[in-house]
């Protein structure tokens, strides 16, 4: 075997070795936002469930929700062959919410019945909301069960700067609010303005000119009945003036 053969299978197997020890490590449970996850707003994510068993197959699903940040609304999303249930506890302290209290929220979801087979994977989409605007990310704890009895906790809280944990778990990462919704309502506002005010003027146009059609109406059938009369008396004294010259 020469040397580059040598190296060859070498690096094959170092490759191998590498994607072995990263495989279980990347086949976690995460969330992920369908689209932008804004503070203060709403948002709908995925939470992606792999099976990481080759001889096992998920059965059930429980995701935890933070209390430091409570969410006053969490949505499921039916998902064929799923069973969903959603759990809420009371609030130490209430929430206000678009101008009403809230005293109430969602602690757990929890999905049952389907099943995940192995080199699977599975999304379970929600609805969140209304997400906190002092926070840059939040952490929700998952465990899940497999058909074997066997249950796996991914509740370990990543930390900036430092390895992934074992079983870390899932992270939404929040971004600053842009503002365009606020932005596109005062544009279209604005729009709406704009375009009573050409409605009005062009109303304002109409009428004018209805007003002067309606002048100049007048005016013309004034002059036709002055010329009128005249033509009628021209007309009965012609016909005074013939009758005197046939008597004469």
């Amino acid at each position: 075997m020469n040397v580059t053969r040598i190296s060859a299978v070498a690096g094959a197997v170092a490759a191998s070795t590498v994607l072995l020890i990263a495989g279980p490590a990347l086949a976690h449970v995460g969330v992920q936002p369908v689209g932008p996850a804004e503070k203060g707003g709403y948002a709908t994510v995925n939470v992606k469930v792999p099976n990481e068993r080759d001889n096992a197959s998920t059965t059930k699903l429980e995701v935890s929700f933070p209390t430091d940040h409570p969410l006053s609304s969490v949505m499921p999303q039916p998902v064929p062959g799923w069973t969903v249930k959603v759990t809420k506890t009371e609030l130490d302290k209430p929430l206000k919410v678009h101008g009403k209290e809230i005293t109430e929220a969602v602690s757990k979801v929890t999905w049952t019945g389907g099943k995940i087979g192995p080199g699977e994977f599975q999304q379970f989409p929600l609805s969140l909301g209304q997400l906190p605007e002092d926070a840059d990310q939040l952490v929700f704890k998952a465990v899940q069960t497999y058909d074997n009895k066997e249950v796996v906790r991914w509740i370990e809280e990543p930390k900036e700067g430092q390895e992934e944990p074992q079983s870390p778990a899932p992270v939404l990462k929040l971004t600053e609010p842009t503002g365009d919704d606020h932005h596109g309502s005062g544009s279209a506002k604005n729009d709406e303005a704009s375009a009573h005010d050409a409605k009005a003027h062009d109303d304002g146009k109409k009428s004018e000119t209805a007003a002067d059609s309606t002048s100049n109406s007048d005016s013309t059938a004034r002059v036709l009945a002055v010329v009128g009369i005249a033509v009628g008396v021209a007309g009965v004294a012609f016909g005074v003036l013939a009758g005197r010259r046939r008597t004469s």
